[in-house]
């Protein structure tokens, strides 16, 4: 002890200011206790910001495809408003991530929702200039809500303790819930109120949703202190004074990372196709209903009983996956993806029980495949490169995903939904791969695995 003591205040002495605070920023002022305090007060903000941002994000995803049909009159070109929100996210994380590694956590947060507030607010304008244009900028922004949102659960591992990091992220996933299954269902209100402000009725739930990623912006600034990445930082040079510097460039360190952690490949490749299976039906679903005569609140209805499956179930699958293990995990996603395309490829076009089923089970299927993996990922990496990771991986989760959504847009419009629930089934099968490939990597002897902060 009196050795470590010594050590920081070498470290004051000769490092000016910046030995004050690396000295102070070590266990003598993040002791185990105070850690897990800071745990529990981010695990809260959290909570409460993913309920903000799912509702402002959500309860436009019901909408924003036939708000493009609208506009342009064409189905193919509906796709495009997704999936310019799906491109957008995967910019947004990994340039927030950037800034993360090198600010924190809080200032990546508040940046990527109030960017996605702006966007929200574009979409508004788009549908009262009726302007395809406008709202693909305003679509593209509104992906940084999402970016913002996924990195929260990375926020939710900084300071968990090894064996509960697959549960603290999933407690972020579970708290989209509550704004993520009552967006969609407020479509109808929205509506009505945009139309009592003189404004056409599909721009309401972007209305309501700039308001709520607002909301979240607020409480992630006021709330989020300190900051989990930095007291994460903080701990680990505690333990270990001598903490490896990252070098080269923010994805030649992810490059390096994915050929020395098998554990990180896996993970971004689980991550990277559930997410584009999900994407690429669930942006169509409204389409598929739409053209069966469904009402607006119906489809509304059938994306939060999808949006339910995509989060309720959060808690349970991240003590699965503390329990059983993440491969386990990341395979048991793939067959409840397999099971939902089935029901949901097999559905009459309008509003019936099999597809709400299959996109309840589609939802249910992400769920277990990115708790499992983003855990995965992020135990795998370092702590010198784990934001680089984190950014990189949703970057690659979204530019597939975007991928999948331009395909989608395109299979619907020319085969229908029954082959494009055929060509997601293509996709879960590299599902499928990943988690065998992840098992086999977590059985080698010489598997690593970062545990800092061990509390």
């Amino acid at each position: 002890m009196s050795e470590q003591v010594g050590r920081r205040l070498a470290g004051w002495v000769s490092g000016g200011a910046s030995g004050v605070a690396r000295g102070f920023g070590g266990g003598m002022r993040w002791p185990d206790h105070r850690v897990a305090q800071v745990q529990r007060r981010t695990l809260g903000t959290l909570v409460v910001t993913q309920s903000l941002g799912g509702l402002g994000l959500t309860i436009g995803i019901a909408v924003a495809a036939v708000l493009a049909e609208e506009i342009t009159g064409s189905a193919e070109l509906a796709g495009l408003a997704q999936t310019t929100q799906v491109l957008g996210a995967a910019v947004a994380s990994f340039l927030l991530a950037h800034l993360m590694g090198r600010r924190g956590r809080r200032p990546g947060l508040v940046l990527g929702y109030l960017l996605g507030a702006a966007g929200s607010a574009l979409c508004v304008v788009a549908g009262v200039v009726d302007s395809f244009a406008v709202l693909l900028a305003g679509t593209v922004l509104l992906g940084s809500t999402t970016a913002a949102n996924a990195q929260s659960r990375y926020a939710a591992t900084d300071l968990a303790r090894p064996e509960h990091r697959a549960r603290s992220l999933s407690l972020v996933v579970w708290a989209t819930t509550v704004g993520a299954v009552a967006g969609p269902n407020l479509t109808g209100p929205a509506g009505s109120a945009a139309a009592g402000l003189g404004l056409p009725a599909l721009t309401g739930p972007f209305l309501f949703g700039t308001i709520g990623i607002l909301a979240a912006a607020v409480v992630i600034a006021l709330f989020m202190r300190p900051d989990p990445l930095t007291v994460a930082k903080q701990a680990a040079l505690d333990r270990d004074p001598v903490v490896a510097t990252a070098a080269g460039t923010s994805w030649s360190r992810v490059v390096a990372t994915v050929r020395t952690r098998p554990g990180v490949g896996a993970g971004i490749a689980a991550l990277a196709l559930a997410h584009a299976v999900m994407i690429a039906v669930m942006v169509m679903t409204p389409l598929h209903m739409h053209h069966g005569g469904a009402s607006l609140e119906v489809i509304g209805l059938v994306i939060s009983v999808h949006v339910l499956g995509m989060f309720a179930l959060s808690p349970v699958v991240g003590w699965a996956a503390d329990r059983f293990g993440r491969p386990v995990v990341m395979g048991l996603g793939a067959a409840v993806l397999f099971a939902s395309l089935f029901l949901a490829g097999g559905s009459p076009d309008g509003a019936s029980v099999r597809i709400g089923a299959g996109l309840f089970l589609l939802g249910l299927g992400w769920s277990l495949c990115t708790v499992a993996a983003s855990t995965l990922l992020s135990e795998s990496a370092p702590i010198e490169v784990r934001t680089d990771v984190q950014g990189a991986a949703d970057l690659v989760m979204g530019l597939t995903a975007a991928a999948a959504g331009v395909v989608a847009g395109v299979v619907m419009g020319r085969l229908g939904f029954v082959a494009l629930n055929i060509f997601a089934a293509l996709l879960v099968t590299g599902v499928v791969t990943a988690a065998e490939f992840a098992r086999r990597a977590a059985a080698r002897p010489d598997a690593a695995v970062d545990d800092v902060p061990a509390l």
